[in-house]
């Protein structure tokens, strides 16, 4: 490809090498999304984390590639989901494992001239993880790192729909919706149920989103294993989540490209 010839994709995997080494400079960022293959209720898909990452990500690289540096690695479908592990079509890493995927994944950046790894995170599951993992790809690799998501997790300090009072985690109103808008062949809203654990609503502390954390597993709370309310999910709103996800992932994308260490 000429000198000063824009690129054609902004997908890693696409490239030749030559091209690897022509295009790439310390200023590219690189883009990892994380998925899940995990339970999502009976009204969901097990790839909902997965698609929505993919989406959202790809989305935004287009958008920034006007002006920024970004490329689009493949997203990583397998990761931490244990907390599904009790459903058959789960298919999830261990903690350990997935770290060594994530140190692997950082090696191999650090081998190319990009400085900067972002993960766009679909599965809340991986959140405290990854964060572990951001350190030590810093102090491993060199590399600048990150962690963003499509929306930030309601139990992470997110906001979910009204009456689910804080608790649509997991295949509630806003993740169905985003699925309405984006898959909805994929979608079977005849059986979507709402289900929130109306005993934690009282709680000040020992909640998702409160001061004190838990363990858990997601048919600790029934055995349709979704927490949040999917009946009241429209397309409509899933277009607008959507392009909110994109919008802010977009702007937090020229935040990273002006980001350096050390300050």
């Amino acid at each position: 490809m000429p000198e000063n010839t824009p690129p054609t994709t902004r997908r890693l995997d696409e490239l030749r090498a030559p091209q690897l080494d022509q295009l790439l400079t310390d200023r590219s960022i690189l883009i990892q999304p994380l998925g899940a293959i995990e339970q999502h209720g009976p009204h969901l898909p097990f790839n909902t984390d997965l698609l929505i990452a993919e989406r959202v990500a790809g989305a935004a690289v287009e958008r920034a590639a006007v002006d920024r540096d970004v490329w689009l690695l493949p997203p990583l479908a397998y990761t931490k989901s244990n907390e599904h592990a009790w459903s058959s079509g789960t298919i999830w890493l261990s903690a350990d494992t997935l770290m060594r995927v994530l140190d692997d994944i950082g090696r191999c950046v650090a081998m190319t001239p990009a400085r900067k790894l972002v993960f766009l995170n679909g599965h809340g599951g991986n959140s405290a993880l990854v964060g572990v993992a951001n350190r030590e790809l810093r102090l491993q690799h060199g590399l600048m790192t990150f962690l963003a998501h499509p929306g930030v997790p309601p139990d992470q300090g997110g906001v979910s729909a009204a009456d689910e009072h804080g608790m649509g985690i997991h295949g509630g109103t806003d993740e169905t919706s985003l699925m309405l808008h984006l898959a909805p062949e994929l979608v079977d809203m005849e059986v979507a149920t709402r289900n929130v654990p109306e005993a934690l609503v009282g709680n000040r502390h020992v909640r998702f989103g409160g001061t004190v954390g838990f363990g858990w597993l997601s048919n600790d709370f029934g055995p349709d294993g979704h927490l949040g309310d999917p009946t009241t999910a429209t397309s409509e709103r899933g277009a607008e989540l959507f392009e909110a996800a994109v919008a802010a992932f977009t702007e937090a994308l020229g935040e990273i490209d002006d980001f350096s260490l050390p300050l």
